[in-house]
């Protein structure tokens, strides 16, 4: 068996006051090959409390539907406490990223990232300002 290799890298989106989705797949799939590892995994993480890593089909239709479920479930304008706190606004940001998780772990098997057919992996941006987003990756395996 072969020596456990780790890798780290870093990508950067920026992002609008939106609620941005952002589909970092093949960023992620290009830093896999650089990184040489044919079996492992790799871990997707966004620091931060306004932002969210996740995996959905990329494609426009799932993505307004999960934009519009997170409304429902958190929506802008709403009464936080967070903003009676610190004045910012961006309560709804901060339980939206809570609900989804900051961060991901994919299997790479043969090189490549261990996904559905129409499964990518996205960024998810919910403040309300525009944002540089840095993601976290490392790359762990043989």
């Amino acid at each position: 068996m072969g020596a456990v290799n780790i890798e780290s890298y870093q990508l950067s989106y920026a992002t609008s006051a939106e609620t941005d989705v952002i589909d970092i797949t093949a960023d992620v799939a290009a830093r896999i090959r650089e990184a040489g590892i044919r079996e492992g995994q790799v871990l997707i993480s966004v620091p931060g409390s306004t932002a969210s890593i996740t995996t959905i089909e990329y494609e426009s239709g799932v993505v307004r539907d999960l934009v519009e479920a997170l409304e429902r479930l958190a929506p802008v304008g709403m009464a936080y406490r967070h903003d009676a706190r610190w004045g910012d606004g961006n309560g709804y940001a901060h339980v939206r990223a809570a609900l989804l998780g900051p961060s991901v772990a994919i299997p790479i098997s043969g090189g490549r990232l261990v996904l559905g057919t129409w499964q990518q992996i996205v960024l998810l941006d919910f403040d309300n300002r525009p944002r540089q987003r840095r993601i976290f990756l490392q790359v762990t395996g043989m």
